[in-house]
């Protein structure tokens, strides 16, 4: 017989399942589409599933180069050894739409002028309108020495598919000692993430019968433990309660696997830029995160390297028939999964009227975002607002400031499944209207 998560999996699989699609080989380049989507993340899938889906065979291609995609978020479970790697991981093939022209290559400029994209190879791709979803990526070397410390000797990120597993190793062989947990500076993905394997980390610790032994540091660049201070303030209580040390304005510098330092640069007041250098028994850094540089070379992004579009339509603040989503984007929220589902609605509604020539109100983001910050095997503060404003942007009727199972268990269960069935095939657009229909039965906190 089924348990009741069995039960809710299928339940969700089925609602949100669409005909089996045969895999997808890449085509050439040197063709022209109607619309053309840099990127085969989250946000690049959305977008384009929708499009080719209403456009039809030959009217919209992805440019991808890798042959895996992943669903990164679940790497946290992954490093703490409660969800297996291949759970997070389908071939590409698997998840581009039916309807789209897979382009197997990477880009190395973009002409808006020519409305043209330049891929690796040197072949060119014209768009009528272009759509760039590319992410962003690790920042490793901007640390010295992380390269080539990372997967060796207890330094480890879940940043990386080629490190995360030993995240895993290293937590459950630590015998005491130090172990700091690094946030950087600058932008990355799912800010929550750093904090999470902290918690996991912690736990383990205390199961394996170390935790008396071992003096735990989560060392942030940031002046606080999270951004957010509606959930930030609860999750600081949670940090305390577990005697984890939170440092802030700390960042990493330098690492140094011959005699297990890092190194810290003070950037508190009182600090003043002067280097920390602390012994490490397990380090697990958070890398800062890029846009890849075509962005900027092509003149499309802004002045930190982001391409360049309003915060509320996601058009282009200069070539209006070019639009981005996504980390790569220079949207002011936070660069995670769960903003993409609320960007990409209204990338498609602007987009497509614009495609139609209809004459209709833009559809406008309100900056969504939420970081499910794990605090344990069992428990989660959920934590969902704008990143415009900061005002907590909660679903259920309930105080999502608590750890609760619940959320935990939809987290770990419930939204792979609909980041795998619904949002990378353009059925889902973020929970609004389920915080709309919950909306009479929530109290003000």
């Amino acid at each position: 017989m089924l348990s009741a998560r069995a039960r809710i999996s299928a339940v969700v699989k089925r609602a949100l399942a669409t005909a089996v699609e045969q895999p997808k080989v890449p085509n050439s380049a040197n063709k022209k589409y109607k619309v053309v989507v840099v990127g085969g993340g989250p946000g690049g899938l959305s977008v384009s599933s929708t499009l080719s889906e209403i456009l039809g065979k030959n009217q919209v291609a992805i440019i991808e180069p890798s042959a895996v995609h992943y669903y990164q978020p679940l790497w946290t479970y992954v490093g703490a050894g409660l969800k297996s790697f291949d759970e997070s991981q389908r071939p590409m093939a698997s998840v581009i739409p039916l309807n789209a022209d897979w382009i197997q290559n990477s880009v190395n400029a973009v002409e808006p002028g020519a409305n043209t994209v330049v891929l690796a190879d040197g072949k060119r791709v014209a768009y009528d309108y272009l759509v760039v979803a590319t992410g962003i990526q690790p920042a490793w070397e901007k640390v010295k020495g992380l390269r080539e410390a990372l997967g060796k000797d207890s330094v480890t990120s879940n940043y990386s598919p080629e490190t995360v597993l030993q995240t895993r190793r290293f937590i459950e062989e630590f015998k005491g000692g130090n172990a700091i947990f690094t946030f950087p500076p600058g932008a990355i993905k799912c800010p929550g993430a750093p904090v999470k394997i902290a918690f996991f980390a912690e736990e383990t610790f205390r199961i394996n019968g170390v935790r008396s032994a071992s003096n735990i540091l989560y060392n942030t660049a940031a002046g606080k433990i999270f951004g957010n201070d509606y959930f930030g303030i609860g999750l600081q209580k949670v940090a305390d309660d577990r005697n984890i040390r939170v440092n802030i304005f700390q960042e990493l510098v330098e690492v140094r696997p011959a005699d297990r330092t890092a190194i810290f640069k003070d950037n508190t007041p009182a600090g003043a830029g002067a280097l920390n250098i602390v012994n490490y028994d397990l380090l697990h850094v958070s890398p800062t995160h890029t846009a890849p540089s075509f962005i900027r070379d092509s003149g499309i992004g802004d002045a930190a390297g982001f391409v360049d579009v309003s915060k509320e339509t996601m058009r282009h603040n200069k070539f209006p028939n070019i639009y981005a989503l996504g980390d790569c984007s220079s949207v002011p929220t936070s660069k995670t999964a769960t903003a993409i589902t609320g960007e990409s609605a209204v990338l498609k509604h602007n987009l497509l009227a614009a495609i139609e020539g209809r004459k209709v109100e833009d559809k406008a983001y309100d900056g969504y975002a939420s970081c499910p910050l794990i605090t344990g095997r069992n428990s989660l503060i959920l934590a969902e607002f704008s990143g415009f404003t900061g005002q907590p942007m909660e679903t259920f009727p309930v105080d999502q400031r608590l750890e609760r199972s619940s959320a935990q268990f939809l987290n770990k269960e419930i939204i792979p499944e609909i980041y795998w069935s619904g949002l990378l095939r353009g059925k889902w657009e973020g929970p609004a209207r389920y915080r709309n229909l919950f909306a009479p039965f929530r109290s003000a906190n």
